[in-house]
């Protein structure tokens, strides 16, 4: 059996990811750890711990690294939520940056918004139910 247990982001800065994973996007800190051999500190974030099944994400700061060219390749993560439209208001009083409004796909009836990290890495929001009702 195989399970996906993180993805890896580097930042430039470990404390302004950390405060915008938790405090914003309301993930836990669940460990850390320092290589002063090699310069760099690890700090995971998720909303439970890979050992309940579920995945998390592995916050790498490179010691003096201030920022990255974020490429082409990578596309988001993807995060599910009860209410993406409320959870959009909490992020942008948050003072997040939202890329993309809450609403349905295109072509589709499924909710998405996206929000960037302090990174600018992008995250989407997906609707959790299939109800929209009360929404927006």
């Amino acid at each position: 059996m195989s399970q996906l247990l993180h993805t890896m982001l580097r930042v430039g800065n470990l404390e302004r990811s950390i405060e915008f994973y938790t405090q914003v996007l309301g993930m836990k800190l669940l460990r850390t750890s320092e290589n002063p051999e090699y310069q760099y500190t690890l700090a995971f974030v998720g909303f439970d711990d890979e050992s309940s099944g579920a995945a998390v994400i592995e916050l790498t700061y490179n010691w003096g690294q201030t920022s990255y060219e974020l490429g082409t390749a990578f596309g988001h993560i993807a995060i599910g939520d009860d209410n993406i439209y409320q959870r959009c208001e909490q992020i942008r009083a948050a003072g997040a940056k939202i890329t993309r409004e809450p609403g349905p796909v295109a072509g589709g009836n499924t909710h998405i918004a996206f929000i960037e990290d302090p990174d600018g890495y992008k995250i989407e929001f997906i609707q959790l139910s299939s109800a929209t009702q009360g929404l927006g």
